[in-house]
């Protein structure tokens, strides 16, 4: 019985591919967002237009992870030719200690890299608990030396949390 439990976890991590979104993924990583409890989904920034644009623009750059040909994990990633950005990374929660998030970012970093990029940001939200233990874990440095700011230019665009 130990012995089949052993090799059932470990098919289930080889089963785990990681490729290019596409647009035609927006319907099932958008579901993926709506079940994630505390994801910040924006009501114009993550619309299907906006993610297509973003894709274009940043083509071959933005992964998911495929599960039992089932999407489990995203990382939008673009660059404005000087530095990257990683946005909405996460993982189903389903599926959280496999590994996923390390494969997907491990991926989108050479992804990036070949792009003669050097250096990568992302936003971890405070209550955010397992996302910044993971950043931690993965040797990413937490910069004390700025605040951040925006300035909201389409008040449409609000951002909902996923409770």
């Amino acid at each position: 019985m130990w012995i089949k439990k052993f090799t059932d976890v470990n098919m289930m991590k080889k089963d785990i591919e990681i490729r290019t979104m596409k647009i035609e993924d927006y319907t099932e990583v958008m579901a993926l967002w709506k079940g994630i409890k505390g994801f910040r989904i924006r009501a114009v920034d993550d619309d299907f237009e906006h993610i297509k644009r973003f894709l274009d623009r940043n083509m071959g750059l933005s992964v998911v992870a495929v599960k039992n040909n089932q999407i489990v994990g995203t990382i939008l990633s673009g660059h404005d030719g000087r530095q990257a950005t990683f946005y909405h990374v996460c993982v189903d929660s389903k599926c959280r200690g496999e590994n996923i998030a390390g494969k997907m970012v491990k991926e989108a970093i050479e992804r990036v890299n070949a792009e003669g990029i050097s250096k990568i940001t992302l936003i971890a939200f405070k209550q955010n608990l397992a996302g910044n233990i993971f950043w931690k874990s993965q040797n990413w440095k937490q910069n004390k030396d700025i605040n951040s700011y925006e300035l909201v230019l389409n008040e449409e665009n609000i951002s909902s949390i996923v409770a």
